[in-house]
């Protein structure tokens, strides 16, 4: 193993009612926790997302209205979930898109604001997808060389994806070797600035929006559009970013 780490890596899959990260909620978290000597422990909660639990999401992930009726909210496990995660850097399969936004929303609004800046984000999903372009199912057949079960379980699926991140540090010799490193390999090569993606980084290390007909356009050079977004409802990290660019405070 390449990889150099000092602090434990929580790789975490959630199970939601939807997609959309800011909306839907959680009905599942699995967290396998990586220690820098390799070792592992886990944590695992059904969670009441406090409202329906669409069919459609139901049929991916199995799990209805009746099996989270009697569990707690997230609010009631939010202090437990935060001392876990303390001092923790993150890891996932597509959790730089879906896992980590999702979870940083539900932290809002049990009142507790996550200072990402802080962490570094280990995307395993990112890395498969830069060396052979697949998803999880594929990676598990891919580096492990069985098939999936239990595929959108979060239990199965967090303990494969961290069985995949270790196999991958084994077979390529060329990932980075530190957390800041890998981070930034996990995105692409470029920071995270909020976590829904609105705003990215170009070759002249300027704010561009990263979404819409302005995508690649410097936000600096458009304080219109700026203005328009802050008169929206978007997540409080982009609000914040919106808030330096036009020096409000």
């Amino acid at each position: 193993m390449s990889l150099k780490f000092s602090r434990p890596i929580a790789f975490f899959d959630i199970e939601a009612t939807g997609l959309d990260t800011t909306n839907d909620r959680m009905v599942e978290l699995a967290i396998c926790k990586l220690h820098p000597d390799f070792s592992r422990e886990h944590f695992a909660w059904l969670i009441n997302p406090q409202m329906l639990i669409p069919a459609e999401s139901t049929s991916i992930h199995g799990i209805s209205d009746a099996d989270v009726a009697d569990e707690p909210n997230f609010l009631e496990i939010a202090a437990i979930v935060w001392s876990i995660l303390f001092d923790c850097d993150f890891g996932g399969f597509n959790s730089n898109r879906f896992d980590i936004p999702m979870l940083y929303n539900e932290f809002l609004r049990a009142g507790l604001t996550l200072d990402y800046s802080t962490r570094r984000f280990v995307d395993v999903g990112n890395i498969f997808k830069r060396k052979e372009q697949r998803t999880l199912s594929a990676a598990v057949k891919f580096y492990l060389g069985y098939e999936m079960e239990n595929a959108h379980s979060a239990i199965a699926d967090i303990n494969s994806t961290v069985d995949v991140f270790l196999q991958q540090l084994d077979q390529y010799k060329d990932l980075p070797d530190t957390m800041e490193a890998m981070h930034l390999f996990c995105n692409h090569d470029k920071p995270v600035l909020d976590l829904s993606g609105k705003f990215s980084i170009d070759k002249d290390g300027d704010i561009v929006f990263n979404f819409g007909s302005k995508k690649g356009t410097k936000a600096k050079f458009d304080t219109g559009y700026l203005q328009w977004m802050y008169s929206k409802d978007f997540a409080p990290d982009t609000m914040r970013i919106i808030e330096t660019i036009l020096g409000i405070n």
